[in-house]
């Protein structure tokens, strides 16, 4: 099989697990290698002079697929951190925090247990697709790659970072009184599916937020209790019945690598899709009067009169594909168009003040921030959007979960 049929948009993606799976260890270790060549072209960089992180979400088959990622670049004498466990948003933020050459993070998002991949970050962002082909062809070309057979990188507990800065986001925004606990009072869920986002339950706890209800925040890559995907009716249902069993505030779940997210208000209901959109809408024009808010194609109408009839701003509506959304946004601004956000139905979201990085864990803390502001006004996030018009698609069906279902993750009860 060529390796050029690995390319998934700009990710590249193929089985891990079983007989004979697409991304054995030769594999890896050649297009970690045809990666490491791209990147000396790219940075005018030889390897050792480079640094770069490795880290992974929650899979069972990454801890093999980073000792081969590992060993190739350390046989080539780059210098390599291990990041361990870690979400894809926070190996971008390596390469500026850090200031590391480039990052690595093993991940399929969404896709099942058997699936996994690789997605390439430096400072300027990820890398586009015309970048990954680049990368598989270079693999294609390696005849022997040499890796080192039990790479010792350095450990780097970057999450840690990554979370403090999200917690001194929340506390310098919402300025309460007692500034260590922001969050005293407010009752939030979150549903991590098993993957990497069970962190930011403990982002929460930190500043005085009570989490009781929270769920599947154990790392765990069979996915035993959902698929860990907020655009699956399944998932949504978990977390909208575990806001409703805990007279929840707000309810929050991530996608395995926390690149996207979506919300529950406390009425249980799901604040997805449009009504996400609509919601990061608020946020990002807060300050930016008439600004432009991109988004993929199959938005609804009802959204568009709620950006620009409510909020003022401009709906600029343009082709699907996440890093197209937010390659037009960044165009637009170069251009001198005030455009703050991207983001697409699938709940990709990418903020201009955050490096137009699709970050599911920044735009949930942009949301926990508005909430705690409004809660003090006696308002809710739901009161935003009551003149937004729902698409009646979406509002077709509702589901309950009954106590079996928590058990053993089995059949939905749809009722109409």
């Amino acid at each position: 099989m060529s390796l050029l049929s690995l390319k998934s948009g700009t990710d590249i993606r193929g089985t891990a697990v079983g007989k004979d799976p697409a991304l054995n260890d030769e594999a890896v270790r050649k297009i970690t290698y045809g990666f490491l060549q791209y990147l000396s072209e790219k940075t005018g960089l030889e390897p050792a002079s480079m640094t770069v992180c490795v880290g992974h979400d929650s899979r069972i088959s990454a801890d093999r697929i980073k000792r081969a990622v590992c060993g190739v670049l350390q046989a080539c004498g780059v210098s390599v951190y291990d990041c361990g466990l870690s979400s894809t948003p926070a190996m971008f933020m390596t390469t500026v925090e850090l200031d590391v050459t480039a990052a690595v993070q093993i991940t399929a998002s969404h896709h099942p247990y058997d699936k996994n991949g690789l997605k390439f970050f430096t400072r300027q962002g990820g890398f586009e697709g015309d970048e990954i082909r680049t990368v598989l062809a270079y693999a294609e070309q390696a005849e022997h790659v040499d890796c080192v057979a039990f790479p010792n990188p350095k450990p780097c507990n970057f999450m840690e970072r990554y979370a403090r800065l999200l917690r001194e986001m929340i506390v310098s925004a919402v300025e309460a009184e007692d500034r260590e606990h922001p969050l005293a009072g407010f009752h939030i869920v979150v549903d991590a599916g098993n993957g990497a986002g069970g962190f930011y339950e403990r982002v929460l706890v930190s500043l005085g937020a009570d989490t009781a209800g929270s769920q599947f925040l154990e790392p765990d890559g069979m996915f035993p209790n959902h698929i860990p995907n907020p655009e699956n009716p399944t998932a949504m249902s978990f977390i909208c019945q575990a806001v409703k069993e805990n007279n929840a505030d707000l309810g929050i779940i991530f996608d395995t690598d926390v690149d996207r997210a979506a919300c529950v208000g406390a009425d249980g209901e799901e604040i997805n899709r449009n009504a996400l959109i609509a919601l990061a809408s608020v946020i990002a024009l807060e300050g930016h009067p008439g600004g432009t808010i991109v988004t993929d194609s199959v938005t609804s109408d009802g959204l568009k009169a709620f950006i620009e009839t409510h909020l003022g701003g401009v709906h600029y509506r343009y082709k699907r594909g996440y890093k197209n959304v937010i390659n037009k946004a960044i165009e637009l601004n170069e251009q001198g168009v005030d455009c703050p956000l991207a983001i697409e139905t699938s709940g990709h979201a990418a903020l201009r003040e955050n490096y137009f990085l699709d970050d599911g864990a920044y735009l949930m803390t942009k949301i926990v921030i508005l909430a705690a502001k409004l809660r003090r006004k006696g308002k809710t996030l739901t009161s935003l959007l009551e003149t937004l018009q729902r698409p009646a698609e979406e509002k077709e069906k509702r589901y309950t979960i009954t106590g079996e279902d928590h058990r053993r993750s089995g059949s939905l009860l749809q009722t109409i």
